[in-house]
């Protein structure tokens, strides 16, 4: 159950600077009522993306384990080399990219009069078929046959360190008095100019560390002296 918490906790992260959210946070930030609205934008973004995840976990996820009710370990390690795989190829795109995606402005509210959760909830469903690190995180967890509760309590850590970066901007609001313009200008300016650069980087570590849970486990299965040199590095990374 470590092993997978540390792999939900780093494809949550990585995930978690989406210019898709936390944009739109930042514009309600700097307007009327604007930490009531921030919260609001946040509980829209978690809702939907918990629910859209829980019904993969406990829909086709479960259709699944009911073909297979108790995948071999085997299957589990391909399962993250796949999801290691897919984070690698993602942090890829974006470095090749990432001048282009730099010069785009940040997306930009085009909802008025729609509430600050009505706006979070839309923004995040259209945005939910794309969320491949998301469904990379949900095929390990699936994958691994633990309880369908524990499926999502896990789904629920990936939530809550997917909204960080929004909680962070409520945070913000709440303590930083006169400085909070000051620091949230900052902050957005920072992201127009390096998001790709920094959500890239946070994706190849999330998924080299993905990919070595997957693939020393795959190397520790044998009963050779180096399966068992790789079986104990297996455990140092989550004991």
């Amino acid at each position: 159950m470590l092993r997978l918490i540390g792999l939900v906790v780093s494809i949550g992260l990585a995930d978690s600077l989406n210019p898709t959210t936390i944009a739109p946070a930042l514009y309600l930030a700097s307007g009327e009522n604007r930490r009531s609205r921030v919260i609001e934008f946040t509980l829209g973004v978690f809702a939907v993306y918990f629910l859209g995840g829980a019904l993969v976990a406990l829909g086709p996820g479960q259709l699944l384990l009911a073909l297979v009710p108790k995948p071999h370990r085997h299957t589990r390690y391909i399962l993250e080399v796949i999801a290691g795989a897919a984070l690698l190829i993602g942090a890829a795109y974006l470095w090749l990219a990432r001048r282009r995606l730099a010069r785009r402005e940040l997306p930009a509210l085009g909802a008025e009069g729609k509430s600050s959760a009505i706006l979070g909830a839309t923004i995040t469903a259209v945005e939910l078929p794309t969320a491949f690190p998301y469904f990379a995180a949900i095929a390990a967890i699936v994958g691994s046959g633990v309880h369908p509760v524990n499926q999502l309590l896990l789904v629920v850590l990936f939530n809550l360190c997917f909204v960080l970066p929004l909680l962070a901007i409520i945070a913000t609001l709440t303590f930083a008095g006169d400085h909070a313009d000051r620091v949230l200008d900052t902050g957005r300016r920072f992201l127009q100019r390096n998001w790709p650069l920094v959500l890239s980087g946070l994706l190849a570590l999330a998924g080299v560390f993905v990919l070595v849970l997957g693939a020393t486990g795959l190397a520790s299965a044998g009963h050779s002296d180096f399966a068992h040199d790789v079986g104990h590095f297996r455990r140092m990374l989550h004991p």
